[in-house]
């Protein structure tokens, strides 16, 4: 499949610390892509340049083989990032018809997203007042309901507990499934491995790796790993 959008060569310096060196990476049209790395890795910044919320130093970014500047990502693809907590005085309601109206998104999938996130009991409640794992659904609500056809959302997971981590990467999948392309930061490994068809590991702020689990794999055992699961193939490569 080709790719729905290429890194290239992408570095952004702080200075004399190098928080991207290098990095180049492919998210291929209607898949499910997991950034993994320790903390401190560059997951954030990576993310940031590409949605071109971050100024790079160098580097490309192409969307369906043309080159797209930061300024005009924003057609592309749409970044949630991590602990944030927008609107803060308004209601969840308010925050999903804003959205919707803002972007363009279908208002006829509002109904099966709250109900798929199970925020209905938290429509009139405000947004500041939500606890993590309530503002994290309903951050995802949000970001289910935009309309660009790449979604990049940094921790989807966080603050959620077990039962819940299980249903929103259930929607996710679903949610790629009817042909949306998600590129995923992910710390917990058990989360990545039940949602990401593949996988692009980072560390010190160079890429370590890109491919399936098995195509990792054999890479790690290349290097001396013998145990087979996945966290041993992340400590090996990364």
């Amino acid at each position: 499949m080709p790719p729905g959008l290429l890194v290239s060569h992408l570095h952004k310096r702080y200075g004399a610390f190098a928080a991207l060196s290098d990095v180049s990476l492919s998210l291929r049209e209607g898949e499910v892509l997991g950034l993994i790395g320790p903390n401190g890795a560059g997951k954030t910044t990576l993310f940031e340049c590409v949605a071109g919320v971050l100024p790079a130093d160098s580097g490309t970014v192409t969307v369906g083989g043309r080159d797209v500047p930061a300024e005009a990502r924003g057609a592309h693809l749409f970044y949630m990032p991590d602990s944030i907590a927008p609107w803060p005085a308004q209601t969840v309601a308010w925050a999903l018809d804003f959205t919707l109206g803002l972007f363009g998104g279908e208002s006829g999938r509002r109904p099966a997203v709250i109900e798929r996130l199970q925020i209905g009991p938290l429509l009139q409640r405000r947004i500041g007042r939500l606890s993590k794992g309530e503002r994290k659904r309903v951050l995802l609500a949000i970001a289910l309901l935009t309309p660009q056809p790449i979604l990049m959302a940094d921790e989807p997971f966080d603050g959620l507990d077990l039962r819940q981590s299980r249903e929103v990467g259930a929607a996710l999948r679903d949610h790629a499934a009817a042909g949306r392309t998600l590129f995923l930061s992910i710390h917990q490994i058990g989360d990545a491995v039940r949602v990401c068809d593949r996988f692009v590991l980072i560390s010190g702020g160079r890429t370590c790796g890109e491919g399936t689990f098995d195509e990792l794999a054999e890479v790690a055992r290349a290097r001396g790993a013998t145990a087979p699961g996945f966290e041993e193939v992340v400590l090996a490569l990364t």
